[in-house]
Parts: C-alpha cells; structure tokens; sequence
C-alpha cells in the first residue's frame, strides 16, 4: 500500500504535464493486464482495446463515443507510450514556460480531437476502416504549437547538437507527410490534424486569442456541477452538520476605524508625494505627514 499512496500523492502534487503522462501510463497498464487475463481464458484480447481505440466507423464510434477521448490516452505498445511521453514530456515544460497548465491540458484535448477528425474525415471520404489509438496527435499540437509561438528556442538533441524549435516541428511532419505507405495511413492522418490545431492555437495566441478557453470553461462547468452533486449527499450533509462554525470576526471599533482612515490618509500622501514631489503637498498634508511620523 505504501507504493500506491506515494502514487497517489504524487498524481495529486504532481503538475498538470505529470498528471496527463500518469493516466497515459495507468490507461496503458490497465489495457495490457486485462488483455493478458484475457489470453489466460483463450479469448480474444482486441476486444480490451476496442473499449479505448477510436473507430473510423461511425456506427461504431456512435456505439463508443467515449473513445473519441480515450484513444489520445491509449497505446498499444511499450515503445509507442515510451517515445510519446518522452516527447511529451520534454516540450510539455518548454510549453508550460510561456503558457499555462490549463492551457496544456486544454490544447491536449484538442488536438487529440483535431486529429480524430481529420482521421475520421479522411478514412470515411476513402472508404477505409480502422482504429486509431495513440496520444501522437495530442502531443504534436504542443510541439507545433510553441515552436510555432517561440520557432529560435533552442534544444538540445544527442549527436546533432542545439536546435531551433522550428526544426524540430518541420523535420517531423515532413517525416509524417513522407511516411503515408508505412501501413499508418490512419496514424499520419491523426499527427497532421493535431499538428493543425497546434498551429492554430499559436497564430491565435498571437492576436490575443486563446482557442483552449472554451474548452477549459465546459471543463471547470462540469467539474465544478460534479463536485456540488456529490457534495449534496447525505453522508456529507451528516458530516458538515457536525462542523464547528467558524468563529467570527467582530465589528471594527472606533479607534480602528479611525486608524484605518488614518492609514488610508497616509499612503494617499505618500503616493502624492512619490508622483509630485513634496513640496506639491498642502499645508494640512504636511502637518498630517508630520503628526504619523512623530506617532511612529
């Protein structure tokens, strides 16, 4: 048990960046070790998957349209989630120095979705079927998005040296773009939708837009419905009853009012004085200048 509450503080303490690389790696346990129960009863361990890989199907996404989310926090394997978290992980902290984490966690979400429906658009005009899991299009909409917001931050890359952001972002979807007949035509798709919405979320940013604030609102509107929801029941209800009432402040003597509105006089002097000069003060400014700093 000790393991899982270090865990457990860890995800609560953790920053917005640590929290989405620790559902990706939850989620991907949770898939893999239901997958080998499966195989123990010689049944077919696609059938996990299917939960949280997102269909091209519509009939099928209709069925499961949780899994327009849950595919961007998949992965099939231990180099697809090691790779994407690293990648992930290193831009995400880049990210997080000119913007926020509600910003990081929002652009996520939408370029995950930037991604699936560009995959979906595409694979419906062509008459394709597939699945698309993976967090490679949610990631990539970070990558673009700050190397399109800061392209000469540099980074350095083992065996080539610093480079400039922008390099980065080109040379990898000039790598998508080239990689088409690698049997990831669904995948390819994805990384350029996301990478979309990246660099929409930096042109806007840029004239004082935020794209991810709409999102974040419905976000904080459901978290803050669920939470007075649950905080209605009727254990909670028993439980605050049985709270001690604050204590309470009491009202402001005379003397107090009188000091605070002396105070108040004070740094309204002080401020004239800091803007005009002294000798901008008037003779009753002066003598009530003169009174504070003989009481003090």
């Amino acid at each position: 048990m000790g393991i899982i509450d270090d865990i457990k503080n860890s995800y609560r303490k953790g920053s917005m960046l640590l929290r989405i690389i620790y559902i990706n790696i939850a989620l991907f346990l949770l898939v893999r070790v239901a997958a080998a129960i499966i195989l123990l009863f010689n049944s077919d361990p696609t059938i996990v998957t299917a939960w949280v890989e997102l269909p091209s199907n519509i009939g099928a996404l209709i069925r499961r349209p949780w899994t327009l989310i849950t595919y961007m926090f998949a992965h099939y394997g231990l180099l697809h989630i090691l790779f994407n978290m690293l990648w992930l992980y290193w831009l995400g902290r880049i990210f997080l120095e000119s913007f926020s984490a509600k910003q990081l966690s929002g652009l996520y979400v939408l370029g995950g979705l930037g991604g699936a429906a560009l995959y979906l658009l595409a694979f419906n005009l062509t008459g394709r079927y597939g699945v698309l899991i993976g967090a490679s299009a949610s990631v990539l909409a970070i990558v673009v998005a700050i190397a399109v917001y800061r392209p000469d931050y540099k980074i350095g890359l083992l065996f080539i040296g610093d480079v400039s952001l922008k390099w980065v972002a080109i040379v990898t979807i000039v790598i998508d773009l080239l990689s088409f007949e690698d049997g990831n035509y669904g995948g390819h798709i994805a990384h350029i939708g996301g990478a979309l919405v990246g660099l929409a979320f930096a042109l806007q940013i840029k004239k004082g837009k935020d794209i991810t604030r709409p999102l974040n609102r419905l976000i904080d509107s459901i978290y803050t419905f669920c939470r007075n929801l649950f905080s209605k029941n009727k254990g909670q209800s028993n439980q605050r009853m049985w709270e001690p009432t604050p204590p309470t402040t009491p009202p402001p003597t005379p003397n107090q009012k009188a000091a605070n509105n002396d105070e108040a006089k004070l740094d309204a002097i002080l401020d004239k004085i800091k803007h005009s000069g002294y000798d901008a003060l008037t003779d009753e400014e002066k003598e009530t200048l003169f009174n504070a700093s003989r009481r003090r």
